[in-house]
């Protein structure tokens, strides 16, 4: 992409815009990241293909908005090695890049397997998602020496916009479990005072009692209440 080029400025402008619209919209996370790989591909010249890989706590990966399923496939061989760009980009490094893989160093195993499949040169982003996940915007390309300054920065506006779709699904599972964790405290405190004739502190500091005790989280306590004393009423 040529900075220059005022057309092309204003096609990148236009689709950052959607983008930022289509986070905000109620669309699943998965559609949002589709959209992220597909305008990666169209929008960054020698990108061939693109996806999204999430390394999990315990070294689990995920493979998200491969444009062609190449990309799953590449996560996975990253995954069997150990080694590769977009682990080193999710876990690592802010951006990760090889011009061409046929004279790559960094990874011995993986950047092989990656020319014997046809792909020649990769660009990885870092996704900042959260502590327990790690994520990465990956780009690859079947020719060697495609990526330039441009292509970065391309990529890690879009890479942004991929963690902001990330962390806002978080956001809002977090949201939904702390309601239903107040809810069903709020429900077993309701049993405690009908069964034993306490007001609504006194219930409260018996749970934490309980929860103490038993070294469980006030919740799981919470929803034991209500199986146990609230099904026999």
């Amino acid at each position: 992409m040529d900075p220059s080029n005022p057309a092309l400025r204003h096609d990148l402008a236009v689709r950052m815009a959607e983008l930022a619209r289509m986070i905000a919209a109620p669309r699943t996370l998965e559609q949002i990241l589709n959209d992220v790989t597909a305008t990666a591909v169209e929008l960054i010249p020698g990108a061939d293909v693109s996806g999204i890989l999430l390394v999990k706590k315990g070294g689990d990966f995920e493979s998200l908005a491969d444009t062609s399923g190449l990309a799953s496939e590449l996560d996975k061989l990253q995954h069997d090695f150990g080694e590769g760009p977009c682990a080193e980009a999710a876990l690592q490094e802010t951006v990760v890049r090889s011009d061409d893989l046929r004279t790559e160093s960094r990874w011995p195993r993986y950047a092989p397997a990656a020319v014997k499949l046809g792909v020649l040169s990769g660009l990885s982003f870092k996704l900042y998602t959260a502590d327990r996940t790690a994520g990465a915007l990956n780009l690859f390309s079947f020719s060697a020496g495609v990526w330039d300054t441009d292509a970065e920065t391309t990529g890690a506006v879009l890479a942004a916009h991929g963690a902001a779709a990330i962390l806002a699904r978080r956001h809002g599972e977090q949201m939904q479990a702390a309601l239903s964790t107040r809810d069903r405290i709020g429900q077993a405190k309701g049993i405690i005072m009908e069964r034993y004739g306490v007001d609504d502190v006194r219930a409260f500091e018996m749970l934490r009692s309980l929860s103490q005790e038993s070294q469980t989280k006030l919740a799981g306590v919470a929803q034991r209440v209500i199986e146990t004393c609230g099904d026999s009423n």
